[in-house]
């Protein structure tokens, strides 16, 4: 990976890895990394604000976020995130019961889970599945460890 549209604007450390930020024309993209790509010599600026506030959360899980700009995502994807945000620190949601909030479908919510481009900012990992802990990450390895770390980070915030 050493093309420089790869690399990062901010790499912050967290108790699972890191978390990197990477600043495009439309917006932030953060994404959880559980090894480290290249960072800019010449980072966008906007990704420092960023990075403070995701190591804010990861000192504290009641942070409480400023607004990311994001414009991907479809009107439903948006729709979903929005009612992610609601969802208190420390609690969760299953599937269903943010999919009845929004008037779709778990699998659908489950989708826009997985397209989610700032998974801090807009928490799934709060998303659980009826029947247990659900998925995280698109399956990649290691992602439900970080979701077990999230949860239990916001707990104890409670």
């Amino acid at each position: 990976m050493n093309n420089l549209d790869d690399a990062l604007d901010a790499l912050v450390p967290a108790p699972f890895g890191f978390v990197g930020v990477r600043c495009d024309g439309t917006g932030e993209t953060l994404q959880f990394l559980l090894h480290a790509l290249p960072v800019k010599t010449n980072p966008n600026p906007r990704a420092q604000i960023v990075a403070d506030q995701v190591a804010a959360y990861l000192d504290n899980p009641a942070y409480h976020w400023q607004p990311i700009a994001a414009s991907r995502g479809t009107p439903f994807q948006q729709r979903v995130w929005q009612a992610m945000r609601e969802i208190p620190v420390g609690e969760t949601r299953t599937y269903g019961e943010l999919a009845a909030a929004v008037q779709s479908g778990p699998r659908a919510v489950a989708n826009a889970c997985g397209a989610n481009p700032l998974p801090l900012f807009n928490p799934c990992h709060r998303i659980v599945a009826s029947n247990g802990l659900g998925g995280f990450m698109q399956g990649i390895a290691g992602g439900l460890d970080i979701k077990r770390w999230l949860l239990a980070h916001e707990q104890g915030s409670k």
